[in-house]
């Protein structure tokens, strides 16, 4: 038996389900199989006709006539709690009807708001470049450093290879002063041997 008004008899074990027939309550059905997983039983009508219902809406007995009344109550109660609802949302949709306070408004924060995300956007692109940037001269700096480095070495390189020239001019002065302190006092000693003859 079915515990509640008007509950819908499906073709499928689904609430997206074709519906076959609407049950009263107190109908009398037979349930041949439940699926604890889909929360449908698989029931049969006295006339035969099978179907599928949702198994918490099914019970071993009738409802008596106090739990009939307190469902009709029920029902009545939530028919005028979604009439409420849907008044609310109609003045709500005409609220927002083009051209109404409301809407340009709304319209005027929207537009706010696009402004402000722009400038986020061209401040965080901003920041992207800056810091690109930043990178950029960090790396060259690192170059220049390098290259400064290298140059040094290279200075100090000449710098001693200048000074090995001049050991070596040194030695060479060195060594043409002692070739000219022995050929000189010849050439002095032949000229005086010379002069002698004369």
């Amino acid at each position: 038996m079915t515990n509640s008004l008007d509950l819908p008899l499906r073709s499928e074990e689904s609430n997206k389900g074709k519906i076959i027939s609407l049950l009263r309550t107190g109908t009398p059905l037979t349930v041949l199989k439940e699926n604890s997983k889909s929360g449908f039983s698989r029931v049969k009508l006295q006339n035969g006709m099978e179907g599928f219902i949702a198994t918490r809406n099914t019970m071993l007995q009738p409802p008596n006539n106090s739990q009939l009344d307190s469902s009709s109550k029920s029902l009545t109660s939530l028919q005028a709690e979604t009439d409420n609802l849907r008044e609310e949302l109609a003045k709500a949709k005409a609220a927002i009807t083009p051209g109404s306070s409301l809407e340009q408004s709304l319209a005027a924060d929207r537009d706010r708001l696009d402004r402000e995300l722009t400038e986020i956007k061209k401040a965080s692109f901003n920041q992207i470049q800056i810091k690109d940037e930043r990178d950029k001269l960090q790396e060259e700096v690192v170059n220049v450093r390098r290259e400064l480095e290298q140059l040094k070495l290279e200075n100090n390189a000449l710098k001693d290879g200048a000074t090995q020239d001049w050991f070596l001019y040194g030695g060479l002065l060195s060594l043409a002063g002692v070739i000219l302190g022995f050929i000189l006092p010849k050439l002095a000693w032949r000229r005086k041997s010379g002069w002698d003859r004369l």
